[in-house]
């Protein structure tokens, strides 16, 4: 198959896959890989194979994908090739939850400056960064990533990267209990869609539409909550998007819980437990299982409660996801303080504030806690946060927390 062919053949798979045939474009473009003779094409037809893997949250097959177009870029011997096949890798580990590797690929990617495609490539290496260390729960980098991702989508006007970087913010401020500002960015995402995405694909609406459920969820509006997610969950179904209808029957259950609806709970959670399973979302899964740990705790199922927590443990600690180690200790806590088992309650205090220290997850102004409950919180240039009451009250002639790592140990 030559260079014209493997074109046309890229094109019709393409065309296929918008028109919502992704099995035909998939058989398309693994005759291209298989015939094409055009190193530059095979390329371009890994690229494809990639993102539709990725979609359909076939992520073992997307890093598959990955490693054969390293290997293609090396051939073709062109940095921009290299550098995009990297971030593919990156991608790829950071949808399987291998987010040291994902960090690692980033930086070598970084690296790899010189060529206008590869600087235009580094908003979108700087998001998978910044989510890489959002999964490991290093709030501070992850801010920092999520910053630089925005300055590079602003200088390049890249409104896709915009929408995907804000809907990371989202996730962000959900996660340390912004819940305005957890609110404020995927609404953002959602004007990006409404003024600039005419041609885009309909999953940046999906996926702007299920973080603002997720943060009116949080925020007690149930019913907005409940809008956004059959929203997004609808556009899921339409595309065959098996991550984000997991991320949709989560979000559903957990409208439930919040309503103590815990029968029509259940049966949401085992829905997304099952497709969690299916596409290797460990992270997605300790999310399900703390829900369900919620459940049970309603039901007074106390023992139930506690072999959910330990699936969830397991899973926190291999992946390295600190903030989820808090919320179980913090669970823990509670269960053994209605059981009055003294001594597995002062174990789980102290592991609980073990964690707090190691996020440093405290107002360096205050001493108080940060994501504890719902705050209004303010980051400094340096992306270290604070309460925004704090910096009010205190004004800052730099950061506090900057200054404290700045002090010798010898001095401390």
């Amino acid at each position: 198959m030559g260079q014209d062919q493997t074109k046309q053949q890229i094109e019709k798979g393409l065309h296929l896959y918008q028109s919502n045939q992704t099995e035909k474009a998939l058989r398309v473009w693994m005759r291209v890989l298989e015939k094409s003779a055009d190193p530059a094409g095979r390329f371009r037809v890994l690229g494809c194979l990639i993102t539709a893997h990725a979609e359909m949250g076939r992520y073992k097959d997307m890093l598959k994908f990955a490693v054969v177009q390293i290997d293609t870029a090396r051939e073709l011997e062109d940095p921009d090739f290299l550098t995009e096949s990297y971030l593919n890798l990156a991608r790829s580990n950071e949808k399987l939850c291998e987010f040291q590797k994902t960090i690692s690929y980033c930086k070598t990617c970084l690296n790899m400056q010189g060529t206008t495609v590869s600087l235009q490539l580094n908003g979108q290496v700087s998001l998978s960064m910044g989510n890489a260390f959002l999964g490991l729960s290093i709030f501070q980098k992850a801010l920092e990533c999520f910053e630089k991702a925005l300055r590079y989508a602003h200088n390049n006007d890249d409104k896709m990267l915009e929408c995907r970087v804000c809907c990371s913010l989202g996730n962000f401020y959900t996660q340390i209990k912004d819940y305005e500002k957890a609110l404020f960015f995927p609404c953002k995402a959602a004007e990006l869609v409404n003024d600039y995405g005419k041609g885009w694909s309909l999953k940046y609406r999906a996926m702007s539409q299920y973080h603002m459920a997720v943060a009116y969820r949080k925020l007690g509006r149930l019913a907005d909550a409940m809008d956004c997610c059959e929203e997004s969950m609808k556009i899921a179904l339409q595309h065959g998007d098996r991550p984000l209808q997991a991320l949709c029957l989560l979000c559903f259950a957990d409208i439930h819980r919040s309503r103590r609806d815990v029968q029509t709970a259940f049966p949401r959670y085992d829905s997304s437990m099952s497709i969690m399973t299916e596409i290797g979302n460990r992270l997605g899964l300790i999310q399900v299982l703390l829900g369900v740990t919620k459940c049970w705790m309603i039901q007074k199922e106390l023992d139930k409660a506690l072999e959910s927590i330990e699936k969830a443990q397991e899973l926190a600690e291999g992946l390295g996801n600190k903030l989820s180690l808090l919320k179980l200790h913090c669970l823990c806590e509670r269960i053994y303080r209605s059981k009055e088992q003294q001594q597995e309650l002062r174990d789980h205090v102290v592991k609980f504030h073990e964690c707090v220290e190691e996020m440093e997850l405290y107002c360096g102004m205050c001493g108080e806690s940060i994501g504890e409950k719902n705050n209004q919180l303010q980051a400094l240039p340096c992306s270290h946060f604070f309460h925004l009451k704090c910096l009010q009250t205190n004004g800052t002639r730099g950061c506090p927390n900057c200054r404290r790592l700045s002090v010798k140990p010898g001095y401390v």
